[in-house]
């Protein structure tokens, strides 16, 4: 209970200090004058570097201060080896940057009066329950959207592909919490569905209804869509398919969706879009003078919810801005970088990322797309307009991630070796193949199949491509794969054998699969 006295406090004394993020207060800190002319040249000349040295096939990017877009252009390819360019027109998934769209929405039908940010989400959703009772009765609409519900990330549920959104929510009860109620940072994409469900009950719209009537069409976004299946249904051409470095080969991988909690990210747009959703939030919620959301939940959306640990901030470019203070708001990383107040946001899908990054007092915000999987130059090049367009002094943003990244790169393969150092030569599985085959359940995460495949077994959770793994013996009974074309590296499993010799059970991690009788 300590820890959350202190993380609530934290917050509060947080939200004091960093005040208001409001139009209001943007004359206090302009930023220098700057040529728009140098800068736009400068910025060209860090990309072209940057997309080489980080091996990024696209990216489009746009800039805009208080006059308006003053940067937006695409580079490289929209598909390795083939000629489609990437324009500013391109289409890229918005990814996790959705969620500020959820929070906002939030906001509005806040100022209807239809809920308030902290009523009990089971005033909206009475069927739902979370893995506890008190957690059930308590957590509120602030929990789901600050991260401080204390239930563990969920993510597999919806990587399965083959829940629709009420089961995943139906699962949320056997998902273990973490950390008690509000103590502390815990990111779970499937809680922000839980507020985009509570949209639904209270609005009587579908969540990708509601955003893109509310939000998208008065902004202007056009050519976006709340959803992938909306950007595929518009029949779209002009489209950015995923990449990732797998072996040290930059390659095409499958594209995943998100479509099945969308509140946590499904959205899409491109930077032309995307310079008119930076020019609302730099308005402070205003768009053609006419206000979407009052300034008092506009602000709320800024306002620093809890307090985040650095090490639990989820960017290590920390160590390159050293802010003062790290905390997450509705949808919104926060942070202090030169003396002014930070508002950004990443968004990362299988061979696809996203920025946002607002300087708010300064009426200056940026967006980046990319089709490289976790390439982290959009760090790098986020702080680096950032700095250009403020009139900061310049640093090598590009070097310094490298270094960063490259650094954290060598730990991952030193831990990885050492892993590798653990593996006992020359044994052999206890059973016959065929007998480990099976259904292996677990009451969140659902089955896991394992079928026999020629001479070796196949692993195989839910319907998704990248959630199905040929499996190699490591030793004894453990065996080990890369679940689809091999994005996320080595996962290892462990066949439990019972007292009458049979195989009862699988373990992943640290979750136990029970073998399902007769299958």
């Amino acid at each position: 209970m300590r820890a959350l006295g202190w993380n609530i406090a934290l917050a509060v004394a947080l939200a004091a200090a960093v005040g208001s993020i409001m139009p209001a207060t943007a004359a206090d800190k302009q930023p220098a004058a700057v040529s728009v002319a140098a800068a736009s040249s400068e910025l060209d000349a860090f990309i072209a570097k940057g997309m080489s040295d980080w091996r990024v096939p696209g990216l489009s990017i746009v800039v805009v201060n208080d006059k308006g877009v003053v940067y937006e252009k695409g580079f490289g390819v929209r598909e390795i080896g083939k000629p489609g360019k990437v324009d500013m027109h391109t289409m890229f998934g918005m990814m996790s940057t959705t969620k500020a769209m959820t929070a906002l929405a939030l906001a509005m039908l806040v100022d209807e009066g239809k809920l308030a940010w902290d009523d009990p989400v089971i005033k909206y959703l009475p069927k739902l329950r979370l893995p506890n009772t008190y957690l059930t009765e308590h957590v509120t609409i602030r929990d789901t959207l600050r991260h401080s519900s204390g239930v563990q990330d969920a993510d597999f549920l919806w990587a399965r592909e083959d829940m629709d959104t009420q089961e995943v929510l139906r699962r949320l009860e056997y998902v273990p919490a973490t950390a008690a109620l509000r103590s502390d940072f815990v990111y779970n994409n499937v809680m922000y569905q839980v507020a985009g469900q509570v949209i639904e009950a209270v609005s009587g719209k579908r969540w990708e209804d509601f955003i893109a009537t509310r939000i998208m069409a008065p902004i202007g976004m056009s050519e976006s869509a709340p959803t992938m299946l909306k950007m595929l249904a518009a029949k779209r051409t002009n489209v950015s398919i995923p990449h990732a470095e797998i072996d040290g080969v930059v390659r095409t991988v499958p594209d995943s969706s998100v479509d099945i909690v969308p509140a946590a990210g499904a959205a899409w747009s491109n930077a032309h879009d995307a310079g008119k959703w930076l020019a609302f939030l730099l308005a402070g919620g205003k768009v053609n003078d006419k206000q979407l959301v009052s300034e008092a939940n506009f602000k709320e959306l800024f306002t620093p919810q809890l307090a985040v640990q650095q090490e639990q901030f989820g960017y290590p470019t920390t160590a390159l801005t050293k802010p003062h203070f790290t905390a997450y708001g509705f949808g919104w990383f926060l942070q202090d970088y030169r003396g002014q107040f930070v508002a950004m946001h990443t968004g990362s899908m299988n061979g696809r990322t996203s920025i946002i990054g607002l300087l708010p007092d300064a009426k200056l915000g940026v967006y980046i797309f990319g089709n490289l999987d976790h390439a982290e130059f959009r760090h790098a090049l986020m702080w680096k307009v950032l700095d250009v367009y403020s009139g900061a002094a310049s640093r090598d943003w590009n070097g310094e991630a490298l270094a960063l990244y490259g650094g954290l790169k060598k730990e991952k393969h030193a831990k990885q070796d050492a892993e590798d150092a653990k593996r006992i030569a020359g044994t052999k599985h206890s059973h016959p193949l065929a007998d480990y085959a099976g259904t292996y359940r677990h009451p969140a995460w659902g089955d896991a199949v394992v079928t026999l495949d020629g001479d070796s077994l196949v692993i195989r959770f839910g319907t998704a491509a990248e959630m199905t793994g040929r499996l190699e013996q490591w030793h004894y009974d453990t065996f080990r794969t890369r679940l689809g074309v091999g994005i996320n590296g080595w996962d290892k499993f462990v066949f439990v054998t019972a007292v009458d010799g049979s195989i009862a059970a699988l373990k992943y991690d640290e979750d136990t699969f029970t073998r399902v009788p007769g299958h």
